[in-house]
């Protein structure tokens, strides 16, 4: 039996619960529907920086999303300088 939480289920689960669509969530990364359906179905690895906005979007940390966790909240944010 297969214990391991693979890095996609993740990001599809939370946008399910929260009702979206693959678009909607593609659209706020800036990318096709297409390339986010292969995000959430594991043919492509996200990039990093696909990871932090999801993390921000869903209020969750990048841990949580590729399964190092099971604690969905994050740490404590700095403040970020840009």
């Amino acid at each position: 039996m297969r214990n391991e939480i693979l890095k996609y289920e993740r990001i599809r689960s939370l946008r399910i619960d929260r009702g979206l669509t693959q678009r909607e969530v593609a659209e706020v990364l800036h990318v096709k529907q297409n390339t986010y359906c292969q995000y959430e179905i594991g043919v492509l690895n996200y990039p990093l920086d696909v990871a932090v906005r999801l993390a921000e979007y869903y209020g969750v940390s990048v841990d949580y999303l590729v399964g190092l966790t099971d604690e969905p909240l994050p740490y404590p944010r700095g403040r970020r300088t840009r």
